[in-house]
């Protein structure tokens, strides 16, 4: 999750399509370059331990943009890979 955030804050969208999992990821991505992302704020994460094959986890993240603050609030899903690498299934807005 961290890794994907601040994918977003440098802007690596090759990073973050590389990161999402075949099944859900999309063909190309259009990073807003007009926000900046401030802070991660990890409020709960449920599974995805060592020994766990997937998780989730619920983040607040906080932005400047043009308009002013933003926050975007999410549950992610994340599942381990063959090779011990997290992938990005999808996330729920709250």
């Amino acid at each position: 999750m961290r890794s994907r955030y601040s994918a977003f804050v440098l802007g690596l969208d090759s990073y973050l399509l590389r990161s999402w999992h075949s099944s859900t990821r999309p063909r190309s991505l259009q990073l807003d370059h007009q926000v900046e992302w401030r802070r991660l704020v990890i409020e709960q994460t449920t599974a995805g331990g060592p020994f766990d094959s997937d998780g989730e986890v619920t983040f607040t993240a906080v932005a400047r943009t043009p308009d002013g603050r933003l926050e975007q609030r999410e549950r992610s899903r994340f599942v381990r890979d063959e090779q011990g690498r997290w992938s990005y299934i999808d996330g729920v807005e709250l």
